[in-house]
Protein backbone atom coordinates (compact mmCIF):
# COMPACT_ATOMS: atom_id res chain seq x y z
CA UNK A 1 0.00 0.00 0.00
CA UNK A 2 1.00 3.31 -0.48
CA UNK A 3 0.48 6.34 1.07
CA UNK A 4 0.36 7.10 4.50
CA UNK A 5 -2.66 5.63 6.16
CA UNK A 6 -2.39 6.93 9.47
CA UNK A 7 -3.06 10.55 8.62
CA UNK A 8 -7.06 10.36 9.19
CA UNK A 9 -9.29 12.22 6.90
CA UNK A 10 -7.85 12.70 3.48
CA UNK A 11 -10.13 15.76 2.57
CA UNK A 12 -9.52 19.21 2.66
CA UNK A 13 -10.05 20.51 5.54
CA UNK A 14 -12.18 18.53 8.69
CA UNK A 15 -14.71 17.45 6.47
CA UNK A 16 -15.55 13.44 6.24
CA UNK A 17 -14.89 11.84 3.34
CA UNK A 18 -17.72 10.41 1.18
CA UNK A 19 -18.80 6.40 0.78
CA UNK A 20 -20.92 5.17 -1.28
CA UNK A 21 -21.32 0.98 -0.78
CA UNK A 22 -21.52 -1.30 -3.83
CA UNK A 23 -22.25 -5.20 -2.97
CA UNK A 24 -25.42 -7.20 -4.01
CA UNK A 25 -25.64 -8.42 -0.30
CA UNK A 26 -27.07 -6.36 2.04
CA UNK A 27 -25.97 -7.96 5.04
CA UNK A 28 -22.33 -7.34 3.48
CA UNK A 29 -23.22 -4.04 3.19
CA UNK A 30 -24.75 -3.69 5.96
CA UNK A 31 -21.56 -4.73 8.11
CA UNK A 32 -19.05 -1.92 6.17
CA UNK A 33 -21.41 0.55 7.04
CA UNK A 34 -21.17 -0.30 10.40
CA UNK A 35 -17.53 -0.17 10.35
CA UNK A 36 -17.04 3.14 8.40
CA UNK A 37 -20.05 4.84 11.29
CA UNK A 38 -17.47 4.54 13.88
CA UNK A 39 -14.57 5.54 11.94
CA UNK A 40 -15.15 9.40 12.96
CA UNK A 41 -13.76 10.85 9.60
CA UNK A 42 -16.54 9.23 7.29
CA UNK A 43 -19.63 8.75 6.27
CA UNK A 44 -21.96 6.86 3.78
CA UNK A 45 -24.23 8.28 1.83
CA UNK A 46 -26.00 5.63 -0.47
CA UNK A 47 -25.57 2.12 -0.86
CA UNK A 48 -26.40 0.30 -4.25
CA UNK A 49 -26.72 -3.64 -4.84
CA UNK A 50 -25.69 -3.66 -8.62
CA UNK A 51 -23.59 -1.66 -10.83
CA UNK A 52 -26.18 0.13 -12.75
CA UNK A 53 -27.99 1.09 -9.31
CA UNK A 54 -24.74 2.77 -8.16
CA UNK A 55 -24.09 4.28 -11.38
CA UNK A 56 -27.63 5.60 -11.28
CA UNK A 57 -26.75 6.68 -7.32
CA UNK A 58 -24.12 8.75 -7.90
CA UNK A 59 -26.12 10.63 -10.16
CA UNK A 60 -27.42 11.88 -7.46
CA UNK A 61 -25.28 12.20 -4.46
CA UNK A 62 -21.89 14.03 -3.82
CA UNK A 63 -19.06 10.86 -3.08
CA UNK A 64 -15.22 10.62 -2.69
CA UNK A 65 -15.06 6.95 -2.85
CA UNK A 66 -17.07 4.11 -3.99
CA UNK A 67 -16.44 0.96 -2.25
CA UNK A 68 -16.92 -1.47 -5.14
CA UNK A 69 -17.63 -5.32 -5.05
CA UNK A 70 -16.67 -7.47 -8.51
CA UNK A 71 -19.29 -10.19 -8.86
CA UNK A 72 -22.93 -8.87 -9.09
CA UNK A 73 -25.92 -9.06 -10.98
CA UNK A 74 -27.36 -6.89 -13.81
CA UNK A 75 -23.72 -4.85 -14.30
CA UNK A 76 -20.70 -6.32 -12.45
CA UNK A 77 -17.99 -4.34 -10.41
CA UNK A 78 -15.42 -4.07 -13.34
CA UNK A 79 -17.37 -2.33 -15.72
CA UNK A 80 -19.36 -0.01 -13.03
CA UNK A 81 -15.68 1.02 -12.46
CA UNK A 82 -14.94 1.77 -15.98
CA UNK A 83 -17.73 3.77 -16.37
CA UNK A 84 -17.54 5.55 -13.37
CA UNK A 85 -13.54 6.70 -13.73
CA UNK A 86 -14.31 7.27 -17.42
CA UNK A 87 -16.75 10.01 -16.25
CA UNK A 88 -13.81 11.99 -14.16
CA UNK A 89 -11.77 12.16 -11.84
CA UNK A 90 -13.90 11.52 -8.75
CA UNK A 91 -15.33 9.50 -7.21
CA UNK A 92 -12.28 7.21 -6.49
CA UNK A 93 -13.02 3.67 -6.23
CA UNK A 94 -11.86 0.86 -4.34
CA UNK A 95 -12.47 -2.49 -5.20
CA UNK A 96 -13.46 -5.30 -2.63
CA UNK A 97 -13.80 -8.82 -3.44
CA UNK A 98 -14.45 -12.87 -1.89
CA UNK A 99 -11.95 -13.60 -4.58
CA UNK A 100 -8.42 -13.61 -4.78
CA UNK A 101 -7.68 -14.18 -8.63
CA UNK A 102 -5.27 -12.02 -10.42
CA UNK A 103 -7.96 -11.92 -13.01
CA UNK A 104 -10.43 -9.78 -11.06
CA UNK A 105 -7.21 -7.35 -9.57
CA UNK A 106 -5.78 -6.95 -13.39
CA UNK A 107 -9.23 -6.00 -14.65
CA UNK A 108 -10.30 -3.43 -11.80
CA UNK A 109 -7.22 -1.72 -12.18
CA UNK A 110 -7.08 -1.76 -15.80
CA UNK A 111 -10.81 -0.09 -15.35
CA UNK A 112 -9.73 2.44 -13.45
CA UNK A 113 -9.91 1.31 -9.76
CA UNK A 114 -7.41 3.42 -7.36
CA UNK A 115 -7.25 0.15 -4.97
CA UNK A 116 -7.97 -3.41 -4.56
CA UNK A 117 -8.20 -5.42 -1.45
CA UNK A 118 -10.19 -8.71 -0.09
CA UNK A 119 -12.97 -8.51 1.94
CA UNK A 120 -11.28 -10.43 4.40
CA UNK A 121 -9.30 -7.39 5.43
CA UNK A 122 -8.96 -6.25 9.05
CA UNK A 123 -11.42 -3.42 9.55
CA UNK A 124 -8.70 -1.01 10.16
CA UNK A 125 -6.79 -1.94 6.28
CA UNK A 126 -10.16 -1.08 4.81
CA UNK A 127 -10.40 2.07 6.85
CA UNK A 128 -6.90 2.37 5.83
CA UNK A 129 -7.74 2.45 2.16
CA UNK A 130 -9.83 4.34 2.30
CA UNK A 131 -8.25 7.15 3.50
CA UNK A 132 -5.57 6.74 1.18
CA UNK A 133 -7.83 6.34 -2.42
CA UNK A 134 -9.60 9.28 -1.25
CA UNK A 135 -6.45 11.53 -0.17
CA UNK A 136 -5.56 10.96 -4.17
CA UNK A 137 -2.88 7.79 -4.12
CA UNK A 138 -3.56 3.98 -4.56
CA UNK A 139 -3.89 0.73 -2.50
CA UNK A 140 -2.01 -1.83 -4.20
CA UNK A 141 1.21 -2.96 -2.79
CA UNK A 142 3.62 -1.54 -6.06
CA UNK A 143 5.30 -5.08 -6.39
CA UNK A 144 1.90 -6.94 -6.45
CA UNK A 145 0.56 -4.15 -9.44
CA UNK A 146 3.95 -5.71 -11.04
CA UNK A 147 3.42 -9.35 -10.62
CA UNK A 148 0.04 -8.64 -11.91
CA UNK A 149 0.95 -6.51 -14.88
CA UNK A 150 3.89 -8.47 -16.03
CA UNK A 151 0.99 -11.73 -15.89
CA UNK A 152 -1.03 -10.06 -18.13
CA UNK A 153 1.29 -7.84 -20.16
CA UNK A 154 0.77 -8.96 -23.36
CA UNK A 155 -3.00 -8.04 -23.75
CA UNK A 156 -1.64 -4.59 -22.60
CA UNK A 157 0.86 -3.89 -25.37
CA UNK A 158 -1.33 -5.89 -27.37
CA UNK A 159 -3.71 -3.26 -26.69
CA UNK A 160 -2.48 0.08 -26.04
CA UNK A 161 -0.27 1.98 -28.96
CA UNK A 162 2.22 3.42 -27.63
CA UNK A 163 0.91 7.41 -27.19
CA UNK A 164 2.27 10.91 -27.65
CA UNK A 165 1.41 11.81 -24.12
CA UNK A 166 4.29 9.96 -23.09
CA UNK A 167 6.73 11.67 -25.09
CA UNK A 168 6.45 15.37 -23.57
CA UNK A 169 7.81 13.55 -20.75
CA UNK A 170 11.18 14.81 -19.68
CA UNK A 171 14.38 12.14 -19.70
CA UNK A 172 13.75 12.71 -16.06
CA UNK A 173 10.61 11.67 -15.89
CA UNK A 174 10.58 9.07 -18.06
CA UNK A 175 13.31 7.59 -16.02
CA UNK A 176 11.07 7.85 -12.73
CA UNK A 177 7.93 6.45 -14.92
CA UNK A 178 10.43 3.66 -15.58
CA UNK A 179 11.00 3.07 -12.01
CA UNK A 180 7.50 3.57 -11.09
CA UNK A 181 6.60 0.66 -13.15
CA UNK A 182 8.92 -1.60 -12.11
CA UNK A 183 7.37 -1.72 -8.70
CA UNK A 184 9.81 0.79 -7.08
CA UNK A 185 8.30 3.07 -4.15
CA UNK A 186 9.19 6.74 -3.94
CA UNK A 187 11.98 6.47 -1.52
CA UNK A 188 13.62 3.49 -3.47
CA UNK A 189 13.33 5.52 -6.25
CA UNK A 190 15.30 8.40 -4.57
CA UNK A 191 17.84 6.01 -3.85
CA UNK A 192 18.29 4.49 -7.32
CA UNK A 193 18.68 8.03 -8.83
CA UNK A 194 20.32 10.17 -5.88
CA UNK A 195 18.13 12.58 -5.16
CA UNK A 196 15.49 13.13 -2.06
CA UNK A 197 12.37 11.37 -1.92
CA UNK A 198 10.33 14.61 -2.05
CA UNK A 199 12.23 15.24 -5.69
CA UNK A 200 11.10 11.93 -6.49
CA UNK A 201 7.34 12.54 -5.38
CA UNK A 202 7.42 15.59 -7.65
CA UNK A 203 8.20 14.21 -10.35
CA UNK A 204 5.49 11.75 -10.12
CA UNK A 205 2.95 14.41 -9.57
CA UNK A 206 4.30 15.61 -13.09
CA UNK A 207 3.77 12.62 -14.79
CA UNK A 208 0.53 11.95 -13.45
CA UNK A 209 -0.42 15.79 -14.74
CA UNK A 210 0.85 15.42 -17.68
CA UNK A 211 -0.70 12.03 -18.83
CA UNK A 212 -4.07 12.79 -17.22
CA UNK A 213 -3.64 9.71 -14.91
CA UNK A 214 -5.15 9.62 -11.29
CA UNK A 215 -2.29 7.95 -9.45
CA UNK A 216 0.75 5.52 -9.55
CA UNK A 217 -0.84 2.11 -10.12
CA UNK A 218 -2.08 4.19 -13.51
CA UNK A 219 1.01 4.96 -14.23
CA UNK A 220 2.36 1.55 -14.14
CA UNK A 221 -0.84 0.55 -16.53
CA UNK A 222 0.30 3.40 -18.92
CA UNK A 223 3.74 2.21 -18.93
CA UNK A 224 2.95 -1.37 -20.29
CA UNK A 225 0.33 -0.09 -22.40
CA UNK A 226 2.92 1.88 -24.29
CA UNK A 227 5.32 -0.75 -24.22
CA UNK A 228 7.92 1.15 -22.35
CA UNK A 229 7.99 -1.61 -20.08
CA UNK A 230 8.06 -5.38 -21.02
CA UNK A 231 7.99 -8.44 -18.83
CA UNK A 232 10.99 -8.96 -16.54
CA UNK A 233 12.21 -5.09 -16.93
CA UNK A 234 14.76 -4.19 -14.97
CA UNK A 235 17.13 -1.32 -14.80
Amino acid sequence: MTGDPGTGAAVAGDAAIRVVLVDDQALVRAGFRMVLDYSGDMTVVGEAGDGAEALRLLRTVETDVVVMDVRMPVLDGVEATRRICAAGPTPRVLVLTTFDTEADAFAALQAGASGFLLKSVPPEDLLAAIRVIAAGDSVVAPRITRRLLDRFAGQLVAAGPATPAVDGLTDREREVLLLVGQGLSNAEIAGRLTVAEATVKTHVGRILAKLGLRDRVQAVVLAYETGLIRPGTTT
